[in-house]
């Protein structure tokens, strides 16, 4: 990440990240933008002069220069407001509104909490307890740290009280995942870094392992995992199973095995399409083509161990598709053979990844042929997530 001009928010944080060879402007998270208007807010209501302009030091340690709007003095409470910019990662929030309004107590105490527009945790396994609003861990510290700032520089030894609100929050909630993880009412406070870094791996990562975290806090022990939605679409197919319980892996399998491992799972049923599964045969364990493709040269290699020859090999080191070496497979009789292969080495890599805790099996389909294959563990392991879910 390198510093460049000014950008065209007013403010100087001109940074930038290099994403398959373009520059792509960075963000700043909804947690940043509280923390900057509880600075301001806090700041004159202890007798500072009002700035267009407020300072915050990100978790990392990256200071970001933060255009403060909206401000409003009442009789005993401050409020100001932080305009959210996703940067080139635009998202939900971009361009709304962040308020905290902050006021005085007598107690010493330093107390954050939600107010319109800011959801509040109804299910376990969430980085905040229920009942608490969604602010998570980071931007709370950050909040803190920014009204503890001013209290220190302006020598007030009382408490502050920041209600941090976002009026849009409640509408653009229903186009996040704040529903299906048991956020209701509103936006989360987010970030880990204090910076939106376009297409970050990260904000994706997270979200499976909030989703990870849940269910194992409900007290589940199997956990189903598909890449996307042809995975959900295939498992709602099978017999007293609901495919939007499964969590969503998107390309970040190894990343998935680590966590759900981590967290006690005794089972975990991948099943997804041949396109991306066919990867794990040769331990690739982030599926996205730009990290690795192999997709023919395994399915090849794969195919001469179930008793291709060369000319069939060749044939399938050609093709565009999964699908389209599947056909070349099924006309040589050789599909069945060059799955067994293949689902043999996708159990090994797995199971070496997930390590002695977790079972870890899989089940691969074609959307033109079905079912291609499962490991050897993945019937018992789908009913018991079955069972679980009855």
């Amino acid at each position: 990440m390198d510093t460049a001009e000014k950008t065209d928010n007013g403010t100087h944080n001109g940074m930038y990240v290099i994403v398959n060879n373009k520059k792509l402007r960075c963000g700043y998270t909804t947690g940043s933008c509280a923390a900057a208007a509880s600075k301001m807010a806090a700041a004159i209501l202890l007798g500072s002069e009002r700035k267009d302009i407020v300072e915050i030091v990100t978790p990392k340690g990256t200071v970001l220069s933060l255009k403060i709007e909206d401000i409003r003095v009442s009789d005993g409470s401050v409020t100001c407001a932080v305009r959210k910019d996703g940067g080139d990662d635009i998202d939900s929030t971009h361009g709304m509104l962040i308020y905290s309004t902050v006021c005085k107590r007598s107690d010493g105490m330093i107390v954050i909490d939600g107010g319109e527009g800011i959801g509040r945790v109804t299910r376990k396994g969430l980085d905040q307890p229920v009942g608490n609003a969604a602010i998570n861990r980071v931007p709370r510290s950050m909040i803190r740290e920014a009204l503890e700032d001013v209290c220190e520089n302006l020598l007030f030894k009382d408490g502050l009280t920041a209600i941090i609100s976002a009026p849009e929050g409640a509408g653009i909630s229903k186009k996040t995942f704040n529903g299906r993880l048991g956020i209701v009412d509103g936006i989360s406070i987010l970030g880990t870094t204090g910076i939106v870094e376009p297409m970050s791996e990260t904000a994706l990562i997270d979200t499976i392992k909030t989703e990870l975290n849940m269910k194992r806090a409900s007290g589940e022990e199997f956990v189903l995992v598909v890449p996307g939605n042809y995975g959900r679409d295939f498992s709602d197919e099978m017999e007293g199973l609901d495919g939007d319980l499964a969590v969503k892996c998107s390309n970040f399998i190894g990343d998935t095995i680590d966590h759900a491992a981590r967290l006690g799972f005794r089972g975990f049923l991948l099943v997804g399409n041949l396109g991306k599964m066919v990867k794990l045969a040769g331990g690739i364990m982030n599926t996205h083509s730009r990290w690795a493709d192999c997709r023919m040269e395994i399915l090849s290699a794969n195919s001469l161990l179930a008793g291709a020859d060369a000319v069939t090999a060749k044939e399938i080191m050609s093709c565009i598709s999964t699908d389209d070496a599947l056909d070349i497979l099924s006309e040589a009789g050789l599909m069945e053979g060059t799955m067994k292969e293949v689902m043999a080495k996708i159990a090994f890599h797995l199971n070496h990844r997930s390590g002695d805790g977790m079972r870890a099996e899989c089940i691969v389909f074609s959307s033109k042929y079905g079912k291609l294959g499962e490991t050897p563990g993945a019937a018992d392991l789908l009913e018991k997530i079955k069972d679980q879910v009855r």
